[in-house]
């Protein structure tokens, strides 16, 4: 599960990047383009924050299911006579 996580915090920065590169173009400019610079980088931003949040729920999945693959392999060398 936390290699999907990864994949989509990965997109959703890409997203971001792409929509700050939006923002500081003469793209957001022209007529008849949707929405200002303003909101292109407001909507980069937050889609960064959302790539942290999930890259960091990634890296606590990782991180709880290395502990019980650990805590498994103990049991069971515990039960080894």
């Amino acid at each position: 599960m936390g290699r999907n996580l990864y994949i989509l915090a990965a997109s959703l920065a890409l997203f971001a990047l792409v929509s700050c590169g939006v923002a500081y173009t003469n793209i957001a400019q022209q007529p008849g383009s949707p929405g200002d610079a303003s909101l292109w980088r407001t909507m980069g931003l937050a889609l960064f924050v959302v790539a942290l949040v999930i890259a960091l729920a990634g890296i606590l999945s990782s991180l709880f299911e290395q502990a019980e693959r650990r805590a498994e392999q103990s049991r069971r060398d515990r039960r080894k006579p």
